[in-house]
């Protein structure tokens, strides 16, 4: 039998973050750690297995450094030093900027950083492996819950069992955790699907991120190190079907269409993912001795590049939450720490959902009309001071409570 303070279902990023600041050496009692996978977390650090890469906002970047993860993340890392947005077709030869953001307007910063997914897998991995108050079992399926009053107890496909006052399920958007718990969610598809792909390019982005709305959905290009970027390419899911059974010549031709001629010629030198875009929320972060974070919690469009930020919000949050009732010798799995968690993060996380399924609903359409309300919307949020700044503060992940973490600051 193995016994632990908290218990993690999933070793991807969000249950490797949770682990990592669920650990924190500078605690006064040291959590016990066990993370449960059914697969080997190695294989996550690869671009094969996972294409994409993730803004790191600039409260992320702060709670990496608190972490003790940002020095190994930094070097694979590009700095966003310029955003801009457009509204435009396909092929179009003029794509003006409606949006423009700058480090000037982040006080000489960069509001983001691109880092590829395989490099943080890599780095909380690493430091995951090298804490004496983490323990890893992979390649071990949870296979029943059971959720009682003083203790969560879990059984595995090796015939083990594992006891904890608090079972954290980063166990993605079909949360076996979160459906033992009997927690129903809320959300719908987009009919969109999320290509993704690594492109490398003739001149340099110079840091430079782009969005560009196109009547399918936004076509994210984003700055890499070295002269690549990172496209998060939105289209209807029956179009994506036929983009990604394309031979390489003709896919490169499709992307360079919405691409632009601005960096020169054009090669693909990442794999090709596509992944169905949703909005899912949980009625409930939280059930009896469970907590719920990223996509076991909350899934929504990427037009935003919010995702990953906001399970570090999750976890952020949760870890302050546990670790201000541990200090006073309480339960880490009771229900006032739950309690605290979910007021901290529902309310955000809603309203968060609400604002990328309208920009959504708004921009992967080709209404005339609409195109004209929403030009002139993002011409005014770029000319208007207040609402520029508090744009741009949303981007670095500085709007509503923070916690200590994403503060940079030790819980």
């Amino acid at each position: 039998m193995e016994k632990a303070d908290i218990v993690i279902a999933g070793a991807a990023l969000n249950g490797l973050a949770a682990a990592v600041a669920l650990a924190g050496p500078k605690a006064i009692r040291p959590l016990d750690i066990l993370v449960l996978d059914q697969a080997d977390p190695t294989k996550f650090a690869r671009d094969s297995f996972d294409g994409r890469a993730s803004a790191i906002t600039a409260s992320s970047r702060r709670m990496l450094e608190a972490l003790g993860l940002w020095d190994e993340i930094r070097v694979h890392a590009e700095a966003m030093r310029e955003i801009i947005v457009t509204d435009a077709k396909p092929g179009a030869q003029a794509r003006p900027a409606l949006l423009h953001f700058g480090e000037e307007d982040h006080g000489g910063d960069a509001s983001a950083f691109m880092v590829e997914n395989r490099h943080l897998y890599g780095a909380l991995l690493d430091m995951a492996r090298a804490s004496p108050a983490i323990r890893l079992m992979t390649n071990t399926r949870i296979t029943a819950y059971r959720f009682g009053p003083g203790l969560a107890r879990l059984a595995t496909d090796t015939n083990e069992e594992a006891r904890a006052s608090l079972v954290v399920a980063a166990d993605g958007r079909a949360s076996p955790a979160r459906k033992a718990a009997h927690i129903d969610t809320y959300g719908w598809s987009y009919d969109q699907v999320g290509i993704v792909t690594t492109v490398q390019h003739e001149r340099s982005h110079r840091g430079r991120a782009e969005e560009h709305f196109l009547p399918s959905g936004p076509f994210a290009i984003l700055p890499l190190p070295g002269n690549r970027s990172s496209l998060v390419w939105t289209e209807r899911s029956q179009d994506a079907k036929r983009i990604m059974a394309l031979d390489d010549e003709a896919f490169l031709a499709e992307l360079a269409r919405r691409f632009g001629g601005h960096l020169g010629e054009l090669t693909v030198v990442g794999p090709r993912h596509a992944y169905p875009l949703s909005m899912q929320i949980a009625q409930s972060f939280v059930g009896e001795r469970l907590a719920l974070i990223g996509d076991a919690a909350h899934v929504i469009h990427p037009i935003a590049g919010l995702g990953f930020n906001l399970g570090l919000r999750d976890v952020a949050a949760l870890a302050e939450s546990i670790s201000e009732a541990v200090k006073l010798g309480l339960d880490p799995g009771s229900a006032s720490v739950l309690a605290a968690y979910e007021r901290w993060r529902r309310f955000d996380t809603v309203m968060t959902a609400v604002a990328t399924d309208g920009l959504t609903r708004l921009f992967s359409n080709d209404n005339p009309g609409l195109r004209a309300i929403r030009g002139l919307g993002l011409r005014a949020a770029g000319s208007v001071g207040a609402l520029k700044g508090f744009f741009m503060r949303e981007a670095a992940g500085e709007t509503g409570r923070l916690p200590k973490l994403l503060q940079g600051e030790a819980v």
